[in-house]
């Protein structure tokens, strides 16, 4: 029987749902399952309504579903909120001594957590302990697995904390065993582990940057960014790298280019609203040609919008961020292994070509949980751009800023022996000196421009899935990909005609094979978390064919193949 389980942790903001939701994240990782795990929090420490949702199947899976088997509720309000996306056959687990439900039909199942959290652990605080344990419970799922998570994530604080938990875990377990057996789900059996890892966007992006040769970062923390800093900062010491935290994004930015024109690997993490701020340096990269990554999480705008949420609203601002025309890149990855290697590929095109790449990631990309295999790093190659001592030796009149047919000038580092390299914010020669000539400022500006023509050759088409063949497609953009690609599948089984094109690099765009697939298919939808269709937009701008029609959702959560589906047959016809 295949897998298709989802469980639900709700309650309020510091009840633990993070801590539940990880444990039971690597629980079912470890017995061989693939998962998606998604936060949806509040912008608050304390109170609200906050969930973790871990969907876990037997083949890999990118995205939510809209039912839920098992919904483990910390508050009343869990209950309420969330009771009518339960299936027929799931479950709610609660505290009935401290949460009263009335009445308590057969699919309530009451567990006293606190109660046996005192028993087994001393302490109500494991109380969440014995969540993770009821729900396994449930699933008659292999305890011993549970129990080695527990002593990884637990280990640190020492050994009677560890085995505080295991007991906590083990009476949640055993009471589901003994008082609701009937209502068991169907039992979920582990496999062979084939050594999965766990991993965050947010994560992936950090592993990719150090992966790359990353030995700069600044940031001023901004969810949904700010987990990139904080994991960079962890590992700076044992890999090398200088993590600062700044006291605003425009020193962010401003340091991280001064550390890339001095030769290091740099980059800068932010969302919408620090990206405002880095606009204007931004201009500065542009213009002195210092190579730069830029993560750019979005979340709900305008201002301070929705912080925690989800959003794909700020890609036009990206494409058109400072003043002034220059060259750069954008990608958006779909899913964490995407997101890795799109910062190694960042870093390399960005010192190649002299110019900004931006990785465009947003909330549910960067806080979601998923499984992938361990990255093959035998596959990174780091290119550095960079002319060699002997190379220079052999120039006699270097010029930072040269014309060549290719646009890219040979670039130095000043520390490089018996060269100055010069470079200026205002427009400059070929030396780096400011000039007001009209006709070396021309020059100047479509040299810098004629490297779209070599960082357009290196842009990756959309992913076309299964066939370009189809009459209708699907059109989306960085991490709406795996909604996308279920409800693909799924429209195929109801033997909809259909397809996905889905783009995970933007900029510059791919303008002849996006014209090719749009030309052969009868419909045409673009499906994107914002309230405009910027993809949309920049379609037709591109390649002048205008989409058939939008399905857009701007609520700050991200989509689920459900919706997907229910949203196109209204608009298809």
């Amino acid at each position: 029987m295949s897998v298709d389980l989802t469980l639900k942790i709700g309650g309020e903001a510091g009840q633990g749902m993070q801590t539940i939701g990880y444990v039971l994240s690597k629980t079912f990782a470890r017995g061989g399952f693939h998962l998606f795990a998604n936060q949806d929090y509040m912008s608050r420490i304390r109170g609200g309504h906050n969930f973790f949702q871990i969907r876990v199947k037997g083949e890999p899976v990118y995205a939510l579903s809209e039912e839920v088997d098992i919904l483990i509720a910390l508050d009343k309000a869990t209950v309420e909120i969330h009771r009518p996306e339960l299936k027929e056959k799931g479950v709610i687990i609660f505290d009935g001594e401290h949460v009263d439900i009335s009445p308590q039909p057969p699919h309530l199942l009451s567990v006293p957590l606190e109660r046996l959290a005192r028993e087994e652990g001393g302490n109500k605080l494991f109380s969440n302990s014995v969540a993770v344990g009821a729900a396994l419970g449930v699933l008659d799922y292999r305890f011993d697995i549970l129990a080695q998570v527990l002593r990884e994530a637990f280990g640190k604080r020492g050994e009677e904390i560890v085995q505080n938990n295991v007991k906590a875990a083990r009476a949640g377990y055993d009471f589901i065993q003994e008082n609701y057996k009937d209502s068991q789900l169907s039992p979920l059996q582990s496999g062979k582990s084939d050594k999965k890892m766990l991993i965050s966007g947010n994560e992936a992006l950090s592993l990719g940057a150090m992966a790359a040769g990353c030995k700069f970062m600044a940031a001023y923390p901004m969810t949904p960014s700010t987990g990139i800093i904080t994991y960079l900062a962890g590992k700076a010491r044992e890999f090398g790298l200088v993590a600062e935290q700044a006291e605003d994004e425009i020193a962010a930015i401003n340091m991280a280019i001064g550390a890339s024109f001095a030769g290091v690997r740099a980059m800068v993490a932010t969302s919408g609203g620090g990206f405002s701020l880095m606009v204007e340096a931004l201009g500065l990269v542009g213009m002195t040609e210092t190579p730069l990554v830029i993560i750019e999480a979005q979340r709900p705008g305008p201002s301070t919008g929705l912080p925690t949420r989800t959003a794909q609203a700020d890609l036009e601002f990206v494409l058109h961020a400072s003043q002034g025309e220059f060259p750069r890149a954008i990608f958006a990855p779909a899913t964490a292994e995407d997101a890795f290697w799109s910062v190694v590929k960042a870093f390399n095109l960005a010192e190649k070509y002299q110019v900004p790449v931006i990785i465009m990631s947003d909330q549910h990309l960067a806080d979601s949980y998923s499984t992938c295999h361990k990255f093959d790093l035998r596959k990174v190659k780091i290119e550095r751009g960079i002319i060699s001592d002997a190379e220079l030796a052999k120039i006699k009149d270097y010029k930072r800023h040269r014309f060549t047919p290719s646009g890219i000038s040979p670039r130095a580092l000043p520390s490089q022996k018996g060269r100055i390299v010069i470079t200026d914010s205002d427009e400059h020669d070929e030396e780096g000196h400011l000039t007001e000539d009209l006709e070396i400022a021309n020059k100047m500006a479509q040299k810098r421009l004629k490297k779209m023509e070599g960082l357009a050759s290196e842009i990756e088409p959309p992913q076309v899935y299964p066939n370009e063949d189809a009459q209708i497609i699907l059109i989306g953009w960085g991490s709406t990909y795996g909604a996308l690609r279920e409800a693909v599948d799924i429209l195929i089984d109801q033997g909809v005609d259909v397809s996905l094109m889905h783009f995970q690099e933007i900029w510059p765009f791919p303008t002849q094979f996006v014209t090719s697939v749009l030309s052969k298919v009868k419909q045409s939808f673009c499906v994107e978390n914002n309230a405009t269709g910027q993809l949309a937009h920049i379609i037709r701008a591109e390649t002048g064919k205008q989409v058939t029609g939008k399905i857009l959702k701007f609520d700050g959560r991200p989509f689920s193949s459900q919706y997907i589906i229910t949203e196109l047959k209204k608009k298809k016809g």
